[in-house]
């Protein structure tokens, strides 16, 4: 199996949130894990991508050390271990764990730290993804977002991301952030076609944006679907948090599989294990339930996610091997 859209700080589990407050002398709404999950995690009553969000306030406030990113990257790796995945992409926002005073570089430096542990234990292929953030005062963390993720480029961290409150800060925004990208040769992806429409992916393609986060309002646009079919834009399908944050209001209606057979680069993926109260073994189940998976189905959804992964040809063909075993 494979993830290539998840966020660090949406999946750290919540044995880990609770281990975290213990050593940093911070108070939580609750003690055990049953009664911090729906803290954390979403009711299938979420209105939209803006409540979603919030869930993210009390794990991010527990990521704000060094010690305390570095070991919750171990122990959110280890857990997607035990998922069985092959290889995962895990992706976060440096600038939101510098509340206490440390520097971008700083996080990514230690993030990279509980990478590098977890793998060696679990043997699980993961690289990083650094999240740039949707706002109209961030502008110069975000250019610093990309410089970091150019200077640590093949070295644990394999691309940028922009994220956040899509439809109040629209994706033509960040323009200048993502020339600064193609300037530095850092491959892109972009969160578009979840709270806005198809014109924020379109806007994310023309950057130069090589996969799209979401995507699902793409179908509103037949001629970009067109395009993203000419350009093998791979779209990153999550189909428990696209229900949850109401981007589809059934799952019958969600996009991937007619995405899927009329061959474009549909994938699967979970967004936030956490947040959402699921696994990769939950998305795919989703989709068992609610279409007819055919055995090719669900193989080219994920020979999909090994084209699109941020990966050199080596490394795919080993994850294709994998496959076929």
């Amino acid at each position: 199996m494979i993830d290539l859209h998840v966020h660090f700080d949406g999946s750290l589990p919540v044995e880990t949130m609770i281990k975290l407050a213990n050593k940093q002398h911070i108070s939580l709404p609750a003690v055990t894990p049953e009664d911090l999950r729906p803290y954390v995690s979403v009711p299938q009553t979420c209105k939209d991508l803006n409540e979603y969000l919030k869930k993210f306030d009390l794990p991010l406030s527990l990521l704000q050390t060094k010690e305390g990113i570095a070991e919750a990257m171990y122990d959110t790796i280890k857990a997607f271990a035990k998922q069985g995945l092959w290889y995962v992409e895990i992706r976060f926002a440096p600038q939101l764990h510098c509340e206490k005073g440390l520097s971008q570089d700083e996080v990514v430096q230690a993030a990279m730290e509980g990478m590098q542990a977890g793998v060696k234990e679990t043997d699980l292929k993961v690289q990083l993804i650094l999240c740039c953030m949707r706002g109209d005062k961030n502008e110069e963390e975000n250019k610093e977002t990309v410089r970091l993720a150019s200077k640590y480029l093949g070295q644990g961290i394999c691309a940028c991301d922009l994220a956040g409150a899509e439809a109040l800060f629209k994706t033509e925004r960040f323009a200048s952030v993502f020339a600064l990208a193609r300037e530095h040769n850092v491959p892109f992806t972009i969160h578009a076609g979840e709270a806005d429409g198809a014109e924020s992916v379109r806007t994310a393609i023309a950057f130069g944006a090589s996969r799209i986060g979401h995507g699902v309002r793409a179908a509103e646009d037949k001629e970009l679907l067109k395009l993203i079919k000419e350009k093998g834009i791979v779209l990153e399908c999550c189909p428990v948090s696209n229900l949850q944050t109401k981007a589809v209001t059934d799952m019958k209606e969600h996009p991937i599989i007619a995405y899927l057979h009329d061959g474009i680069m549909a994938t699967v993926n979970t967004d936030n294990t956490t947040v959402s109260s699921t696994s990769i073994a939950g998305e795919w189940k989703l989709l068992e339930e609610t279409f007819a998976l055919t055995v090719e189905d669900k193989k080219q959804l994920l020979l999909n996610a090994i084209e699109g992964a941020f990966l050199g040809e080596a490394e795919k063909q080993k994850l294709r091997d994998t496959l076929k075993d």
